[in-house]
């Protein structure tokens, strides 16, 4: 459906009273589609947002600026989507958010938002309840209600496998070994028991996404910025575990694609067919810098699963998903941006 607009649409800035604030960011366009990206801060979610734009469409972004890693990149992600004529921006938590508001005129959620990282879910299980189960729940509760929301996709994770056999399939059992993946499957869960006649909902599993802008808390960056700079490589394992390299412009190809998809109501894995060991990634990374790595290994990581890989058949047929960039292209583009970002060791 369209959604019109005679006015300029606000902006909400969420206060510490709850109570948002309004702010104009120029005229909404009349015939553009509009959409809520949560988590619209993050990595991947700026990445859809800036895709949805592209489009001429409306978007709304939501996000609560959690201290999981250095909240002036996410700041600074939401500085330059507020550049763009047709992007509002929301601050808070989507527990506490007036979401009936936020949702008001919006056709499709693409719910982005939650606390990443397998190793802090151990000490923080209370945290990772509440911005990944608890949020969710509230916010398809308010899809459900709001008359204009037609479909929620959800980005789930292929953490939901736990240690599963290869490749995972999502025919077969979940079983995540981490308090995230348990977080993770309970709200896909939730997303999914939501798909009816008021709504329609996808979940996309996710497998490890990277590129330009990944997070600075995920290997494939802390590799590549500590060999920049002519540093040790520390690495938790023997270097054998492997896993399946998702591309984020791939991954926001196919997320794109969910909102539009033909089925509902079930998961769908979104893998890059990029498998490889992280010596093979090692290996690459040498050979981008010219000079071999420095490597030091650590105890493998409790929660962290030795291998990946997606069965991307569903997606496939469904989405009309075929990953179109390499691991040796992909992380070659994240590594330039990296240096463009940090000195470079002689």
């Amino acid at each position: 459906m369209l959604i019109g607009a005679s006015a300029p649409r606000p902006i909400l800035t969420h206060m510490n009273d709850h109570h948002p604030t309004l702010r104009s960011n120029g005229p909404a366009t009349p015939t553009s589609r509009r959409y809520l990206v949560t988590g619209a801060a993050g990595f991947i979610g700026s990445a859809l947002a800036r895709r949805l734009l592209d489009e001429g469409a409306t978007v709304v972004g939501v996000d609560a600026y959690t201290t999981t890693y250095d909240v002036a990149e996410k700041r600074a992600r939401t500085t330059s989507l507020l550049r763009r004529p047709r992007y509002e921006h929301v601050e808070g938590d989507l527990v506490d958010l007036p979401l009936a508001e936020i949702l008001d005129g919006v056709e499709t959620v693409f719910h982005l938002a939650g606390r990443p990282g397998v190793r802090p879910s151990f000490e923080l299980e209370d945290l990772y309840r509440h911005d990944n189960v608890d949020a969710t729940r509230r916010l398809l509760d308010a899809a459900v209600a709001a008359p204009s929301v037609r479909r929620v996709v959800y980005a789930s994770s292929s953490s939901v496998y736990g240690d599963a056999p290869l490749p995972f399939r999502e025919t077969r059992p979940t079983a995540p070994i981490s308090p995230y993946g348990r977080t993770k499957l309970e709200a896909e869960e939730i997303c999914l028991a939501a798909n009816g006649p008021a709504l329609e909902t996808v979940a996309l599993r996710y497998f490890t996404v990277y590129g330009p802008g990944q997070r600075p808390d995920m290997g494939l960056r802390r590799f590549a910025e500590a060999a920049l700079a002519g540093q040790v490589v520390e690495l938790l394992g023997d270097g054998s575990q492997s896993r399946d390299f998702t591309y984020v412009d791939d991954i926001v190809d196919a997320t794109r694609s969910a909102a539009d998809a033909p089925a509902a109501g079930l998961a769908i894995n979104v893998g890059g067919g990029s498998r490889i060991t992280l010596l093979g990634a090692f290996d690459i990374l040498g050979e981008l810098l010219e000079r071999p790595l420095d490597l030091v290994f650590h105890p493998f990581a409790r929660g962290d699963v030795r291998h990946t890989a997606a069965d991307t058949s569903r997606a496939r047929e469904l989405l009309g998903f075929e990953p179109r960039v390499s691991f040796a292209e992909g992380y070659r583009r994240e590594v330039d941006w990296l240096r463009s970002r940090i000195p470079v060791a002689a």
